[in-house]
C-alpha cells in the first residue's frame, strides 16, 4: 500500500473487525491480530510497516509498550497481593520461576542460543496476562477455585512478570556493551536505581497533584498520559533502557496510593490500550520476514510448545499447589490452561528491535519464537480445555446465577432473597454507598460499571447465567442488557421499567429486543418498587405443593401481592416477566412482594405457612 493514510485506515479496521471477531468467538483478541498481521505482511505482501512508518517506528513501538506497561502496573494493588490465596502466591513465586528455568533450558539446547537470549525468552514465557486468561475462561467455565486462581495469577503476572523481562533485558543490555562484568553490574544497578527513583517520584507528584486537586478532572488522562512519555524518555536519556522499568513503577506507586482515584485514569488507560495492542501486533506480525514464519511451522518450535504445555506449566502447577484444598482434576485443568498473550508479544518485539540495533546475532529469534507459543497455547487450549474439562468434571455447574445491576435499596432486598435460596448473587454499581450496604448485608458485589473495559478482564462471573438491570438509570439497564446479551443469551437478560416509559409513544421506546424482557409487570416500575419497599413491604416464599399449587397459591394471596420470581425444584430461576403466562410447577419456589398494609393479613389455611426472607437493614442514604 503506497498510500500512507489508506494503510492507516486499513489497519483501523482490520484492528476493529478483529477485536469484534474476538469478542463474538468469546477467544482472546491477540489470536485474530496477529493472524491478520501475518495476512497483510508477509502472507500477502500488502503492508509493509518500515516503509509506512520509517524512523517513527521504533519510538512508536516503544511508546504503545511503555503505556501497556504502565496500565498493567496500574491495576496491581498491594493490599491484593498480600492476602491473595496460598495457590495464587505460590503461582508467582514458585510455579514462575520453575516455568522460566524449564523454557530457558529448552531454548537454550533447542535452538543452540545463547543463555542471555534464552533466559530473556524464559522470562518472557511466564506472563499469561487476563486479556487472554478472560475469554477463555468464559468459553471453558472451569469450577470455580480454578477460575479464581487462573483469574489472579493473570492479573499479578502481568505487571510482575514485565517487570521481571525489563530487569533482565536491561542486564543483558549492559552486559553486552563489552564492559567488564564488574562494570556491566555498575551499570545495570544505575539503570534500577534510575528507574526506581523517577517512577516512585513521578508516581509521587502525580498522585498528590491529583489527589489535591491541582488540576481539573478533565485533565487528569493527558496528564498522567504526558508523565508516562515524559518518565519513559527521560529515564531513558539518563541511563539508556531504564525507561520501562520507570513506567511501571510508576504505576505500581500510582495505583496504590490510597487518596488517589484512579478508576477515571484507568478506564482511559485500558481504552488507549486497546487501540495500542490492536495496531501495535498487527503491525508487528506483518513485520515479520516470510522465512522466519516459515519457521515457526516447524519440528522445534512445536517441541518448544509441548515441553511449555506439557512439562513446563504442569511441573510448576504441582509444586505450587501442594498441600492445597484443589483435588486432582482441578490441577490438571490448571496445569493445562496457561496462554501467553499481550506483554510477552509486545515486550519481545520492542527487545527484538533493540537487540538488532545493537548487533546482537540471535535477536531474529526472539519474536517468531513469542509468536509460535502465543498461536500455539491460544489455539490448542482454546480448542482443547473445555472439553478436558468436562470430562474431568471440573466445570462449573449450570450457570443459574444473577448478576444485578445496581446496588440500591431494590436491587439489595432482591438479591438478599434470591441468595437465600442459594442462587449465587452478584451487585454491581459505580455508588460506593450502595456498594459498602450491599457488603453489610452479606452480598457479593464488584464496584465499577459492569460493562466496563477493567469489569470485562475482572468481573467473576463463574456460576451467573442472568441479568436483572434494576438501576434507577434507564439508559444504563438498556446498555447492560446489550452488553450482556451475547453472554448469558437473550432469554436471560431482564430490565425493570422506568416511570418515564409510560408517558412515551411506542415510536419512542428501546425495543425489547435490545433491553431484555420486562420485570413482573407492565405497570410496575423501579419508582413503585422503591416506593413499595421503603413502605416496608416484604418479600414471602412459598413452596409449590401436589396438594397447594399454583391455582391454589393465586386464590389464596392476599391482595396487592406482586409476583417476582420461581425457583424450580432443579434451582433454576425464572423472573416473571410482563406479557408471559407462567404457570409453576409443582416442587417450585415462589417469590412475592406483599404490601406492608397486608403483610400481617390472616392466612386462609388451606394456604401453606409462608415464611419472610431475612430482612435487610436500612441506612441512611
Amino acid at each position: 500500500m503506497e498510500n500512507s493514510g489508506l494503510a492507516i485506515a486499513v489497519i483501523g479496521i482490520t484492528a476493529l473487525l478483529c477485536q469484534w471477531a474476538a469478542w463474538r468467538a468469546r477467544l482472546p483478541a491477540i489470536l485474530f491480530l496477529l493472524v491478520a498481521g501475518l495476512a497483510l505482511g508477509p502472507i500477502g505482501g500488502w503492508l509493509d510497516p518500515d516503509a509506512l512508518f520509517g524512523d517513527l517506528l521504533f519510538p512508536l513501538v516503544s511508546l504503545a509498550v511503555a503505556v501497556i506497561l504502565f496500565e498493567g502496573s496500574l491495576t496491581l494493588s498491594v493490599r491484593e497481593l498480600g492476602s491473595l490465596s496460598t495457590v495464587v502466591r505460590r503461582m508467582i513465586t514458585v510455579a514462575a520461576p520453575v516455568t522460566w528455568a524449564v523454557v530457558t533450558v529448552t531454548t537454550h539446547y533447542l535452538f543452540g542460543i545463547g543463555w542471555d537470549l534464552s533466559i530473556l525468552f524464559g522470562a518472557l514465557m511466564v506472563v499469561t496476562g487476563p486479556t487472554v486468561i478472560t475469554p477463555l475462561l468464559r468459553s471453558v467455565r472451569p469450577s470455580e477455585r480454578v477460575a479464581n486462581v487462573l483469574r489472579w495469577e493473570g492479573i499479578v503476572i502481568d505487571p510482575v512478570g514485565a517487570l521481571l523481562v525489563v530487569v533482565v533485558y536491561e542486564f543483558i543490555a549492559t552486559h553486552a556493551q563489552g564492559a567488564p562484568f564488574g562494570h556491566s553490574l555498575l551499570l545495570f544497578l544505575e539503570i534500577i536505581v534510575v528507574g526506581l527513583v523517577f517512577g516512585l517520584a513521578a508516581g509521587y507528584v502525580l498522585g498528590k497533584a491529583l489527589a489535591r486537586q491541582w488540576l481539573p478532572e478533565y485533565l487528569h488522562n493527558l496528564a498522567t498520559l504526558s508523565v508516562v512519555f515524559i518518565v519513559f524518555t527521560l529515564c531513558n536519556h539518563l541511563a539508556h533502557e531504564s525507561g520501562l522499568l520507570g513506567v511501571t513503577v510508576m504505576g505500581m506507586w500510582l495505583g496504590n496510593q490510597k487518596d488517589v482515584r484512579i478508576h477515571n485514569i484507568l478506564n482511559f488507560k485500558e481504552n488507549l490500550t486497546i487501540l495500542f495492542i490492536s495496531g501495535l501486533f498487527i503491525i508487528l506480525a506483518a513485520r515479520l520476514p516470510r522465512d522466519q514464519l516459515l519457521g515457526i511451522f516447524t519440528l522445534a518450535p512445536l517441541i518448544l510448545l509441548l515441553v511449555i504445555q506439557f512439562v513446563a506449566r504442569p511441573l510448576s502447577v504441582a509444586l505450587a499447589t501442594i498441600g492445597s484444598q484443589l483435588n486432582w482434576r482441578e490441577r490438571v485443568v490448571l496445569s493445562w490452561i496457561a496462554p501467553r498473550g499481550i506483554v510477552a508479544a509486545a515486550v519481545s518485539a520492542l527487545f527484538a528491535l533493540r537487540l538488532a540495533e545493537q548487533g546482537h546475532p540471535e535477536a531474529q529469534w526472539l519474536l517468531p519464537l513469542t509468536f509460535a507459543v502465543i498461536l500455539g497455547t491460544v489455539v490448542f487450549q482454546s480448542a482443547t480445555a473445555r472439553p478436558l474439562a468436562r470430562a474431568l468434571k471440573a466445570v462449573e455447574p449450570e450457570p443459574r446465577g444473577v448478576l444485578i445491576l445496581g446496588a440500591n435499596a431494590v436491587a439489595r432486598t432482591l438479591g438478599k432473597a434470591l441468595s437465600e435460596q442459594e442462587l449465587p448473587v452478584m451487585l454491581c454499581d459505580s455508588n460506593w454507598d450502595n456498594i459498602r450496604a450491599a457488603r453489610m448485608a452479606g452480598l457479593r458485589t464488584f464496584y465499577g460499571n459492569p460493562t466496563s473495559e477493567f469489569a470485562n478482564l475482572r468481573l467473576d462471573l463463574t456460576g451467573i447465567g442472568n441479568l436483572l438491570a434494576l438501576s434507577p438509570l434507564r439508559e444504563l439497564n438498556v446498555i447492560a442488557c446489550m452488553h450482556f446479551r451475547g453472554e448469558f443469551g437473550r432469554e436471560h437478560v431482564y430490565t425493570i421499567r422506568h416511570t418515564s416509559e409510560n408517558h412515551k409513544a411506542e415510536k419512542h421506546q428501546v425495543s425489547d429486543d435490545l433491553k431484555g424482557a420486562t420485570l413482573f409487570a407492565d405497570q410496575v416500575t423501579y419508582a413503585k418498587l422503591a416506593s413499595l419497599i421503603g413502605e416496608g413491604a416484604e418479600i414471602r416464599v412459598t413452596k409449590l405443593t401436589d396438594e397447594f399449587d399454583f391455582e391454589a397459591f393465586q386464590k389464596r394471596k392476599s391482595r396487592g401481592t406482586l409476583l417476582l420470581f420461581e425457583v424450580t425444584e432443579g434451582g433454576k430461576l425464572k423472573p416473571f416477566v410482563a406479557g408471559r403466562e407462567t404457570t409453576p410447577k409443582s416442587g417450585s419456589t415462589l417469590l412475592s412482594l406483599v404490601p406492608a398494609a397486608r403483610s400481617d393479613a390472616p392466612k386462609e389455611r388451606s394456604e401453606p405457612p409462608e415464611k419472610p426472607a431475612s430482612p435487610e437493614p436500612q441506612l441512611p442514604g
